[in-house]
């Protein structure tokens, strides 16, 4: 990161990455870089200069005190240059849920080999039904890339219609969220933690689900009920999941979700590329520098009354 900063901005690295270290070293910072730890009221209360907190994604709205923002009028944005690795880790999930591949490494590796048993639970992506539910760029991304193995997808978003051309390009139309889950073969989330998405997708939405349908969740954990997905699971209604985000993080030794052959689990890493790093540190650096020239911010958040 200091490599990549612009001339004239000083960076003030943190060394353990605890409260009362960020506390005592934000007092004369002018923007702060945000990321998956929650920057706290009390933390940006101790920072009189602060004018711009710069988060390194999009998931300020369960990491980022937006209250206490409003409150000073400091200014907020987000970077989007995770979006690719997003959308590949959840192609990724779907093809090992699909085929079960981390059951199957585990069992190879104590000696089992499952060369036919596990037939009857796998399945192909190709001309599959794939349900998005959130269709903003990351949602958009995963189904360019869905659409390589000629798929077809419905998606549910409130906020986003798509233009009859880009629906077309990639086999897309617009469906209820009972639909998508009703009929797709992979449901995807795509969409942000708030009070209306937490626990989305909860017990009725997923008995909604057909048996051999793989969940995939790469947004974030408070979407789905883990424990509800977890005993629908263990029913086969979903058939299989993969997941990378959870109510939990790290996720508890142990968690049920662990002891299941049928889900694929990934530490909070979906964005977690060097080259979604490289390219959410010249992003957020360039803008921070932008600030300070007065000059417009990409991805700028209109923050509204708290």
């Amino acid at each position: 990161m200091e490599r990549r900063k612009p001339p004239g901005i000083e960076l003030v690295l943190l060394e353990n990455d605890d409260d009362e270290e960020r506390v005592a070293k934000v007092h004369d910072c002018d923007a702060i870089i945000a990321a998956a730890t929650r920057l706290t009221r009390r933390t940006i209360d101790a920072a009189p200069r602060l004018k711009l907190v710069q988060h390194q994604g999009v998931g300020y709205h369960d990491t980022v005190d937006v209250s206490a923002l409003i409150e000073r009028g400091i200014r907020l944005a987000v970077s989007t240059a995770g979006t690719v690795g997003v959308a590949e880790h959840a192609v990724m999930l779907a093809l090992a849920a699909a085929r079960r591949v981390t059951f199957a490494d585990a069992e190879l590796r104590v000696g089992q080999w499952h060369a036919n048993s596990l037939r009857p639970v796998s399945m192909e992506l190709a001309g599959k039904a794939i349900g998005y539910v959130g269709m903003g760029r990351i949602g958009y991304a995963a189904a360019e890339r869905f659409s390589g193995f000629k798929t077809k997808g419905f998606y549910s978003d409130p906020n986003v219609r798509l233009s009859p051309d880009r629906e077309a390009a990639l086999n897309l139309e617009p469906a209820s969220l009972n639909r998508i889950l009703e009929e797709a073969d992979v449901v995807t989330l795509h969409l942000p933690l708030t009070e209306e998405t937490r626990d989305l997708i909860g017990q009725e939405e997923l008995a909604r689900m057909k048996p051999r349908s793989i969940l995939i969740n790469t947004a974030r954990g408070g979407i789905v009920s883990e424990m509800a997905l977890v005993e629908a699971l263990k029913e086969g209604r979903p058939g299989a999941a993969g997941i990378d985000v959870f109510e939990t993080e790290p996720l508890p030794p142990g968690h049920p979700l662990t002891r299941l052959p049928n889900v694929v689990l990934t530490p909070h890493i979906a964005a977690g590329t060097w080259d979604s790093l490289v390219g959410k540190m010249d992003t957020v650096l360039t803008n921070i520098a932008a600030f300070f020239e007065g000059k417009p911010l990409q991805n700028e958040i209109v923050l509204g009354p708290g």
